[in-house]
C-alpha cells in the first residue's frame, strides 16, 4: 500500500528544492531590474552564438551601399560605447568583455533586423525606409542592443533547457546542458531556417527591448522621442501581413502608449551629441 502522505511530502520537497535552485539560477536584467531565468553561462550561449552568425555571414548578401554601411556602423558603434560607458559607471564593467560588437547592413528588401548574442547585430535594407535617417535607425539598433545587453537569449535558452529536459531532473539537466544546448541553439537562433532570420523573441522580451532601448539610443545622444513615430510607420507598413520585425510585439496602440510612459525617464540620459 502507497504511503500517500509520505509520497505528498516528497513532491512538495521536491517542488520546493526545485524551485530553490531557479531561484539560485536568476540574474538581473540591467536596467529594468527584472529577475530571468538563466541556467546556461554566457560562455555556453556565446560560443553557439558566434558561431551560428559567422555561418550565417559567410552566405549573407551584405549591403554594397557604402553610405548606408557607414550610416548602420557609425550608430550602432556610438549606441554600443555608450552601453559600454554605462555598464563601466555602474559597476558592471566585466560584462563589457562578452560584447564583440558587429554591425553589418544586408541587400535584403525586407524590414528587418536582428541581434545575436554577444553583439552581433544585422540591419536589412528594407527597414531603412521606414527609420529614414540616423535617429530612427537608433531606435532600431537601440532596440536589438538591448536585447543583447538583456541576455534575452540566454533566458530563452534557459527556458528550452528545461523544456528539453522533459521529465529529468533540473540539476541533471543542467549537467548536461552541453548537448542540449547543441540541439536547441538552431532552434533559438533560427539561421538555418529557410529564411535564415533570428527567430522572434517574446512578447515580453521585445516589450522591454523597446523600453532599454529607449535608454540606450537616448544615452548616445539620439532623441528617444523618434521611437513612437518610427513604430508608427512600421505598423502601418504590413497591410494585411505584419512584418516579421513586428510579429511579436503588442498592439501599436499598446506600445505607443508604453513608450510616452517611458519617455520621461529616457530623457533622463538624454544629451544631444550633435
Amino acid at each position: 500500500m502507497f504511503d500517500y502522505k509520505v509520497i505528498g511530502l516528497k513532491t512538495r520537497l521536491s517542488g520546493m528544492i526545485i524551485a530553490a535552485f531557479l531561484c539560485a539560477s536568476c540574474s538581473t536584467v540591467s536596467v529594468t531590474g527584472r529577475k530571468q531565468l538563466n541556467l546556461v553561462s554566457n560562455e555556453d550561449v556565446l560560443v553557439s552564438s558566434f558561431q551560428q552568425y559567422d555561418e550565417y555571414i559567410k552566405s549573407a548578401p551584405v549591403s554594397k551601399d557604402k553610405t548606408r554601411t557607414a550610416m548602420v556602423t557609425k550608430v550602432g558603434r556610438r549606441i554600443a560605447g555608450a552601453v559600454e560607458q554605462y555598464l563601466k559607471d555602474n559597476g558592471m564593467a566585466d560584462q563589457v568583455s562578452e560584447y564583440r560588437w558587429e554591425f553589418n547592413l544586408i541587400a535584403d528588401p525586407t524590414p528587418n533586423a536582428f541581434c545575436m548574442p554577444g553583439g552581433k547585430i544585422v540591419v536589412y535594407e528594407g527597414i531603412l525606409p521606414f527609420t529614414k535617417d540616423e535617429t530612427g535607425l537608433a531606435v532600431v539598433l537601440g532596440h536589438e542592443v538591448a536585447h543583447a545587453v538583456a541576455r534575452h537569449s540566454n533566458e530563452r535558452m534557459s527556458q528550452q533547457l528545461l523544456i528539453a529536459a522533459g521529465g529529468e531532473a533540473v540539476n541533471a539537466a543542467v549537467n548536461n546542458k552541453s548537448s542540449i544546448i547543441k540541439t536547441i541553439a538552431p532552434q533559438i537562433y533560427g539561421l538555418g531556417s529557410q529564411y535564415a532570420v533570428m527567430l522572434p523573441y517574446s512578447r515580453s522580451h521585445e516589450h522591454e527591448a523597446d523600453h532599454i532601448g529607449l535608454i540606450f539610443m537616448a544615452m548616445a545622444g539620439y532623441d528617444p522621442a523618434a521611437a513612437e513615430g518610427f513604430w508608427t510607420r512600421m505598423s502601418q507598413s504590413g497591410g494585411a501581413k505584419t512584418p516579421q520585425f513586428m510579429s511579436t510585439h503588442p498592439s501599436d496602440e499598446n506600445r505607443a502608449a508604453k513608450i510616452r510612459s517611458w519617455l520621461p525617464e529616457a530623457k533622463r540620459y538624454y544629451k544631444p551629441a550633435f
